[in-house]
């Protein structure tokens, strides 16, 4: 299966740049390639090894070959010469600079936490939670916690796919303060559509970080990082119970494919209008962090 966006930009339909296509529609789509998919998808340290195999200096050879590959902009990084890295991990969770993604300045607007392609959610109910249409999952299951899952029935729920092109670092969509982190443990799978199709639940499957923070315009806001394949860590640089501001950052990805789930309870968050009519026609659309998503429901 070919893999469409919306540019929200421009308003165009793109087809997206997979890394790796062909290894992970094989993993996913053919009898042989499920089998080792199964098995790769659910060991902890196959995923682990390789992603400290981007640690290594003999790893930053493949930087400017992976940049090009995937267009990335490398004038957008604080650091703009391939060889400034010390490894493919340093480039892939590279820092960019303030003005390459302003900040939605306006209090009542909600900012995207991460670089990415989002899909979005209104009304969810928490037993039959939107993978992608054919897939559910319950919202329990993926926070571990039943009773915090009621306090989202009716609410809001934006998925953040982050492709290996994208910047990898994601921040507070508002201003507010930040709980404690839940870590739980799971499988390896992609996080790519061809997986998530294939995969029942696979977000409640894979590894996952959860954080509750109280923002100080859209309430309290359930944070989930999802790892993947290859993500052997997901970094948290926020420090509990500090005070935060809007595009602060929160953490950052290793390397692989991965995803940020936001769930807000009822009466929050409105979503913006463009990015819901995409969601209901099956379409993703390309945000950038800092850019608005969302308004404060008054």
């Amino acid at each position: 299966m070919d893999i469409f966006y919306i540019d929200r930009r421009t308003k165009q339909k793109i087809k997206e740049i997979v890394a790796g296509e062909k290894l992970i529609k094989w993993n996913y789509e053919s009898s042989l390639g499920r089998t080792l998919g199964e098995l790769l998808g659910k060991r902890k340290f196959l995923s682990w090894y390789y992603g400290k195999l981007q640690d290594k200096p003999s790893s930053k050879n493949k930087i400017k070959k992976f940049a090009q590959t995937l267009g990335i902009d490398m004038k957008e990084a604080k650091r703009e010469n391939y060889e400034q890295y010390d490894s493919f991990n340093d480039f892939f969770a590279r820092e960019i600079k303030e003005e390459a993604r302003p900040i939605v300045k306006e209090v009542v607007s909600l900012a995207s936490p991460a670089d990415g392609r989002v899909f979005a959610y209104e009304n969810i109910d928490i037993d039959r939670v939107i993978q992608v249409k054919g897939f559910e999952y319950s919202l329990g299951e993926l926070f571990g916690d039943s009773k915090l899952a009621c306090e989202y029935q009716g609410g809001v729920c934006y998925v953040i796919r982050l492709c290996p092109a994208d910047y990898h670092r994601f921040h507070f969509c508002d201003f507010g303060t930040v709980g404690s982190t839940k870590k739980i443990k799971g499988n390896y799978y992609s996080v790519n559509p061809i997986a998530l199709n294939k995969i029942p639940e696979l977000y409640c499957r894979n590894k996952r970080e959860v954080t509750l923070f109280e923002s100080d315009n859209f309430g309290k806001i359930a944070y989930v990082e999802v790892g993947a394949t290859a993500v052997g860590t997901i970094i948290q640089t926020f420090q509990e119970g500090n005070r935060v501001f809007k595009g602060e950052e929160k953490g950052y990805f290793k390397f692989g494919g991965s995803t940020v789930i936001l769930f807000f309870q009822k009466g929050t968050v409105k979503v913006d209008n463009d990015i819901l009519e995409h969601t209901e026609g099956g379409y993703e659309t390309k945000v950038n962090m800092g850019e608005k998503i969302g308004t404060k429901m008054i």
